[in-house]
């Protein structure tokens, strides 16, 4: 192909196929993602509302919880919604910038979240392991300062990768086999060798999420060590309980992520549609699982919601009784005028 036909062609949309081989199937395909959307929006919306209301809340540990929370909302409206425009309205169409922006949220936040889960491990290995240095070491204000500099590693480190994939030729043929702009598939529609953005990206996931992995696990190693030397088996289980959750979504994460990327990388003689599914519902089922997982796991979070939701019932209460007691001196006022 020609530099001119090269260039012709650079600004074109891509297709998105959706699922290969489960086309009529898609809108019984989109229940489950719309429901795990909507549980999303729902679940982390509360949680945020809950840590912004209840000021016994406003400490370092529940502002990492609000980032996740923020995190998995922004995840998830860069890619659901045009998931669901494939599988109900058959559009396929993605404009090429809105292709790499999408791309660009995905890996950005997927590496702010592995920065933060880094954080809540580092903030529950003082906690438990330095109690008395806690509220020296981790402060409010450098929770905050934390979040920001895991946003702007997230983003330094992909804009590069941004700008060699949008700096590629693609071909005439734009089809993407999948349900968004999936990195891998979207490379293998390049006209010209991308080993230079395969080098980028491998080094970038290795040292990234390889170095947080490292530490994260030394963490929850000095903590386990750390909770089984306390006297009390009640002290041991509340220490758990409290890394419980953290946890829990750390293998969510990580687990999660390495499946995915390997099924991108390595068929093992599955049909693509598994493979598309698979990285679909690790897009979409851990921003919903999150919230739910604070609830059940964290009294502190659980409590919080139970107290919005009763503040809520309460005002939803005294605006019916009002209204209430408007309409029977609107009655009232009727009979005396009769």
């Amino acid at each position: 192909m020609s530099t001119s036909n090269q260039s012709n062609t650079s600004s074109l949309p891509f297709l998105l196929m959706g699922i290969p081989g489960l086309e009529a199937l898609h809108v019984w395909i989109s229940i489950p993602f719309c429901f795990t959307y909507i549980m999303t929006l729902l679940g982390n919306s509360i949680v945020l509302l809950t840590v912004r209301l209840d000021k016994n809340l406003h400490e370092p540990m529940y502002y990492f919880i609000s980032m996740l929370a923020v995190m998995d909302l922004i995840f998830s409206t860069a890619v659901v919604p045009k998931m669901l425009g494939v599988f109900w309205l058959d559009s396929r169409e993605i404009g090429f910038e809105a292709c790499f922006t999408q791309m660009f949220f995905i890996h950005t936040f997927t590496a702010v979240e592995s920065g933060v889960l880094l954080a809540m491990s580092l903030d529950r290995y003082v906690a438990i392991c330095n109690p008395l240095r806690y509220n020296a070491v981790i402060t409010s204000s450098r929770t905050i300062q934390i979040g920001l500099l895991s946003l702007a590693r997230g983003a330094g480190v992909m804009a590069p990768l941004m700008c060699l994939l949008t700096s590629l030729p693609y071909c005439r043929n734009r089809v993407i086999p999948h349900s968004y702009c999936e990195h891998m598939a979207v490379v293998e529609l390049a006209c010209a060798d991308p080993s230079a953005s395969d080098l980028y990206s491998l080094i970038v996931a290795t040292l990234l999420v390889g170095t947080d992995s490292v530490f994260i696990t030394f963490s929850y190693g000095m903590i386990l060590r750390s909770v089984l030397r306390l006297p009390s088996q009640e002290a041991r289980l509340k220490a758990l309980r409290t890394c419980g959750s953290h946890v829990s979504i750390i293998l969510m994460f990580y687990i999660g992520g390495l499946l995915s990327m390997y099924l991108q990388m390595f068929s093992f003689g599955l049909a693509p549609h598994v493979q598309v599914l698979v990285a679909d519902f690790y897009l979409t089922v851990p921003p919903m699982l999150n919230p739910l997982i604070y609830g059940i796991k964290m009294k502190q979070i659980q409590e919080g919601i139970f107290k919005l939701l009763g503040q809520l019932a309460g005002l939803s209460t005294s605006q019916a009784d009002k209204d209430r007691s408007d309409a029977e001196r609107g009655m009232h006022h009727q009979k005396i005028l009769e």
